[in-house]
């Protein structure tokens, strides 16, 4: 099976059932599948061949949707970039992968003009816009998103592929936190299989409508287009969760019943004072991931919404999903991630890679058909985190984050091997530090950083944002930290702002407030 026929067995199921939601549009099946062979056609008629990589470069939109189809049905690699891109790192990746196509908007194009005449590879872009390509400021060939429109009515049928599911589907770019961002290869296995796991332990249904805000440059935004076309549910698809009360309108409007959210954005909903009054009886499941939540979090989202299941869970984009805690577990360890998703082994290894057992702190290993199959054109790297397995000539990965198991094989967050703070001698773990501030009423949400310090080695600072209509200070933050965190993990210095950096995946952007942290 390969990645597009999600798509294509549900048109053949459900060809007049909706299944994308965006603003007052709502496209079937049917409509989605005709446009996405058309953009499949077009790009082979530009000369794209099996394995080009071409670039979804759009905010969150059925032509982003159409688009990565398209770009699978014709063989190709689809790339979805953040439209939060800055342009040099957009061009370094657009050179890195070598990207043969391009379909953006004209805003987009126009500002990324001279970008493009640093790579070569780039041939031709369909700008979502005007019917008039754009001017010369575009330094290649420049088509209109309607040309496709103007294609003959053959163009709406399928395309011959010849593709299996060991060819790569997608080449995603991680945040760069240090350096240039690293691209993350996964193939039609790798994705069916992750999200052939999610969905059977979310126990999707046809019936299901899940409501998505998070970027389909982020894998846990794409992934909730990938799955609802997978089981044959409707996608409601929100630019960005900028207004939270126009994304609380809408999953009652449209019956909403599975939300994707990250800690973040669970902040943000706690804060609203009349959440109760919406009606949103239809809300089967929660989930979340990118970062743990916080446990007090995880009660006050269970008291917000009585009707609905939480899931906990833990992955990366190296292998998508990790874990998830099933939800009967919440009230026994609301601070453990679960255990592997289905069709996935894991485990904790020493510094030797040795597996450890129960209560012993070690890097995470995970086994499955979802690990990726390396970094685009980084053996290097890609060595360092995929190596031999159990079994002669496979590779496992190395997550690179600290994990502790307990007897039942439950997963616990310990941080980044190359997060931790070391401070006193001792090994302190920012989340656990996060955890503790979190647990005192009125703080919306808190992060932990290092600072150079000559005699503690590193002192913690903690930064805080608080819930609207509370005023705590640097001395009862103190107090409560001494009580519950052992003398060596208390921050030294405190700072309270009215909102934390984030970056595109909605997570903490704890390399900005490094920068700007110092005392």
């Amino acid at each position: 099976m390969l990645l597009h026929e999600f798509l294509e067995k549900s048109a053949d199921y459900y060809p007049d059932k909706v299944a994308l939601v965006q603003k007052e549009e709502r496209w079937t099946y049917r409509a989605i599948d005709e446009r996405a062979n058309q953009v499949a056609h077009l790009l082979r008629d530009q000369g794209v061949q099996r394995g080009d990589r071409v670039a979804v470069f759009l905010d969150n939109s059925v032509e982003s949707v159409i688009s990565l189809f398209g770009i699978l049905k014709a063989d190709a690699v689809f790339l979805m970039l953040s439209p939060l891109l800055k342009p040099a790192k957009l061009g370094y990746i657009l050179n890195n992968c070598r990207v043969r196509m391009m379909i953006s908007e004209d805003r987009k194009l126009k500002a990324a003009a001279e970008i493009f005449r640093s790579v070569p590879s780039l041939k031709s872009v369909v700008s979502v816009g005007p019917e008039t390509p754009l001017s010369s400021e575009v330094p290649c060939q420049v088509l209109p998103w309607g040309e496709m429109e103007r294609l003959s009515s053959t163009s709406k049928h399928k395309p011959p592929t010849r593709n299996i599911d060991l060819d790569l589907a997608t080449v995603i770019y991680t945040s760069g936190s240090t350096g240039n961002p690293k691209g993350v290869m996964l193939t039609h296995l790798n994705m069916i299989s992750a999200a052939t796991s999610i969905t059977t332990y979310l126990k999707n249904v046809p019936e299901d409508i899940l409501l998505s805000c998070l970027p389909l440059s982020f894998d846990y935004g794409l992934y909730q287009v990938l799955m609802a076309f997978k089981f044959g549910g409707t996608i409601v698809l929100e630019k960005s969760f900028t207004y939270p009360y126009e994304v609380i309108k809408k999953m009652v409007q449209e019956r909403v019943t599975g939300f994707p959210g990250v800690p973040t954005i669970f902040a943000i909903l706690l804060q609203m004072k009349d959440l109760r009054s919406f009606d949103l009886q239809a809300l089967r499941y929660l989930t979340n991931t990118a970062a743990a939540l916080p446990v007090s979090h995880i009660r006050q989202i269970r008291e917000a919404f009585p009707q609905a299941t939480l899931y906990s869970m833990y992955g990366l984009t190296e292998c998508k999903r990790v874990s998830y805690l099933p939800p009967e577990e919440l009230d026994r360890r609301p601070d453990s991630v679960g255990r592997g998703m289905p069709n996935e082994e894991v485990w904790i290894a020493d510094e030797q890679g040795r597996r450890v057992g129960p209560g012993v702190v070690g890097e995470l290993v995970v086994r499955g058909s979802n690990v990726m199959r390396g970094y685009w054109e980084d053996p290097e790297t890609t060595d360092r985190v995929l190596r031999p397995g159990p079994l002669p000539g496979e590779k496992v990965l190395y997550t690179g984050d600290l994990f502790r198991m307990d007897e039942e094989g439950f997963l616990y967050f310990v941080g980044r091997k190359d997060d931790m703070i070391k401070t006193k001698g001792e090994r302190v773990s920012p989340k656990e530090v996060e955890n503790a501030i979190h647990s005192l009423e009125g703080v919306a949400e808190a992060a932990v950083i290092p600072l150079p310090d000559e005699i503690l080695g590193q002192a913690i600072k903690a930064f805080i944002v608080l819930k609207q209509g509370y005023t705590l200070g640097e001395k009862e933050l103190m107090l409560h930290c001494k009580k519950n965190l052992e003398d060596f993990a208390v921050p030294k210095y405190f700072e309270f702002r009215e909102s934390l950096p984030k970056n595109a995946s909605g997570k903490i952007d704890k390399l900005t407030l490094k920068q700007g942290g110092s005392r």
